[in-house]
């Protein structure tokens, strides 16, 4: 048998899984060249203010690429994880326990841990979006260490994998405090922790008076039962944030590229969600809800779980 010759190999290109994720991969070129930058030539208001916005998009891509991975082949896969995870500022492993292992299987329900009615109550208003990411991060990082003594018992492999990713985040802070430590915070730090706080904020947005009630025993989910544990949003955040608007679809076809939820939103679940929970804009809402909400209580939004339905 003869022996392959040069010719006979050809090398096999990255292949994603699908076009539209070259808004993706535009993100994430984007960002790291932004800091780059505004690190050799000077901060830049214009610059810094798309650099917080696409810390915003690292999140959600972030996300997507939990629940579909990007590429079709294994070692881009893993490579984009790192990346996230350098560009994001913190190991991208967590969204696997937190939010498909817990967020996903209880969908804002009593077991789900970061709900938003767990602390203080079943509540949407200023004070309680400023809080959430730090009481989501207070109960969950428990259930990460927890998840990492599991791999390191169970799955070795994976549990360096994980720890690699602690080491790339910490080593690159490192690296770059100790090149200049007020470049880093102003360029790369807090930019990472107002994506950070987003990431987490999101859930607020999305569930804050949504109806976290599971099904009742002998309950069946048909295409008739309400879908009412989730908030979506209809306006221009869904284009330039691959979709995280429409969080209904997302819960019920996780495994859809974002790309499809504009289709399975409107075609087969904005009707089975409550009118109240389909908003527009999402800054629109934020203004009317945690601003103009403050002093005029027709601008707040209703509860849809009777009171004291759970704690």
């Amino acid at each position: 048998m003869s022996r392959p010759t040069a010719r006979h190999i050809q090398p096999r290109l990255p292949r994603l899984r699908h076009w539209r994720d070259l808004q993706s991969l535009a993100y994430l070129v984007a960002l790291p060249l932004i800091v780059w930058w505004q690190w050799r030539h000077g901060w830049n208001l214009w610059l810094y203010g798309i650099e917080l916005f696409l810390t915003l998009g690292v999140g959600v891509i972030h996300h997507n690429h939990t629940h579909l991975r990007m590429w079709r082949g294994r070692w881009t896969n893993r490579f984009t994880d790192y990346w996230l995870t350098l560009l994001q500022g913190h190991p991208t492993f967590v969204f696997w326990p937190a939010h498909v292992a817990n967020h996903h299987r209880f969908r804002h329900g009593p077991r789900d841990m970061a709900r938003t009615y767990r602390f203080g109550g079943d509540h949407n208003h200023l004070l309680g979006y400023l809080l959430h990411p730090l009481q989501a991060g207070w109960v969950l990082y428990p259930l990460f260490l927890r998840w990492l003594g599991q791999l390191r018992r169970h799955w070795p492999g994976a549990f360096r994998y994980c720890m690699g990713q602690y080491l790339l985040w910490l080593g690159s802070w490192a690296l770059l405090l100790s090149l200049d430590w007020q470049k880093a915070l102003l360029l790369v730090i807090v930019p990472q922790l107002h994506g950070l706080h987003w990431l987490l904020a999101t859930n607020y947005l999305q569930h804050a008076h949504a109806d976290g009630r599971p099904l009742t025993r002998g309950q069946r989910l048909d295409s008739a039962t309400p879908l009412n544990y989730a908030r979506n949003f209809e306006g221009w955040v869904n284009p330039l944030l691959f979709n995280i608007g429409l969080h209904t679809a997302h819960h019920e076809r996780p495994q859809a590229h974002w790309s499809e939820l504009t289709r399975l939103h409107s075609e087969h679940y904005r009707q089975r969600v409550a009118p109240a929970l389909n908003e527009g804009g999402l800054l629109p809402y934020m203004a009317r809800v945690f601003v103009l909400g403050t002093v005029w209580p027709p601008a707040r939004t209703r509860a849809q779980m009777p009171p004291g339905t759970y704690d």
